[in-house]
């Protein structure tokens, strides 16, 4: 392994231990240092980032930026350690980062996407996809959170589901609707019936008994969507599975405005059940949906007509 190599699984050590993921990044800085050795290099520089960010000579600027931005964090953890190490600038490759629009799936688009399930092969895997779907939609679960539970993660007892060390390694605890506790207890039911022996721990498994797979997931819903009608909004608001998080989000927000709660000071409990570092996060999704800035928006000029 060479000295590069190894400051690269010491960095990401170090930052996976603060909670960060970093499954794509870990990938890309491991490609760099290829790179790096293959050039001869035996250090960080300002040409040599960004001679490996360009490589995809095809590529967009965008997609530029986010490697040279991965290289720039590991070259600031370099610095601390070898001063000689080049940061590249973050302007160097400018470029700017939309956040795509979410779709948000109405009720009877849920339902129409669990009903295209029934079309799939296995019916283990017409009940996976079905509840899987159904878990998101009433609960705005990451969908990597869904994929990574395991059955003791699950308490269907007493209604609660246990999400541990999800993004930036916090973990919460998710009380469910009774008919969400039903509709998984009778999933566990089949599940357990067609696989008595599963080849993994995973509360969902695939037709074979063994954990999903994320791109599994991605690929078989996006089947579900064209199976049920669904079409895009437009070009960056695709129905994907993510969506389901955000329906869920946005659903809570319009029904607290309509039963007329004070949602600024109920905004944290929603923060807190989806999992977000802070309510700022959560303030996002407020820019969402028309109504909810409708509602909003009218929420404030009443406040105005009452204060004196």
């Amino acid at each position: 392994m060479s000295p590069l190599h190894r400051v690269v699984q010491d960095y990401l050590t170090v930052r996976r231990a603060m909670g960060f993921k970093l499954v794509h990044q870990a990938r890309m800085l491991v490609q760099f240092a290829d790179y790096a050795d293959q050039r001869g290099a035996v250090m960080i520089t300002v040409d040599l980032a960004l001679s490996w960010a360009t490589q995809p000579t095809r590529s967009s600027l965008t997609w530029w930026h986010q490697r040279l931005s991965v290289v720039r964090g590991l070259a600031a953890y370099l610095q601390a350690i070898d001063p000689a190490t080049e940061v590249p600038p973050a302007d160097l490759l400018p470029a700017r980062v939309r956040r795509a629009t979410p779709y948000l799936f109405s009720a009877d688009e849920i339902g129409t996407v669990m009903a295209a399930a029934t079309t799939l092969r296995f019916p283990i895997r017409v009940a996976t996809y079905q509840t899987l779907i159904g878990l998101l939609a009433s609960t705005g679960m990451r969908p990597g959170e869904a994929i990574r539970l395991n059955r003791a993660d699950v308490d269907l007892e007493h209604g609660v589901i246990h999400v541990l060390n999800s993004k930036f390694g916090k973990s919460r605890e998710l009380p469910i609707h009774t008919t969400t506790a039903e509709a998984l207890r009778a999933y566990s039911r089949l599940r357990d019936e067609i696989h008595p022996n599963p080849n993994a721990s995973s509360f969902f498994i695939s037709s074979v008994g063994t954990r999903l797979l994320s791109s599994d997931v991605d690929r078989s819903f996006r089947v579900l969507v064209a199976r049920a009608g669904l079409r895009p909004h437009s070009s960056s608001c695709q129905p994907r599975l993510n969506g389901l998080r955000h329906s869920f989000a946005v659903a809570t927000l319009v029904a607290w405005y309509h039963d007329g709660l004070d949602v600024q000071a109920r905004l944290p409990l929603l923060s807190t059940y989806l999992g977000h570092s802070n309510p700022a996060a959560t303030y996002w999704y407020l820019t969402a949906s028309p109504e909810l800035l409708g509602l909003a928006a009218a929420r404030l000029e009443q406040s105005r007509q009452v204060t004196p």
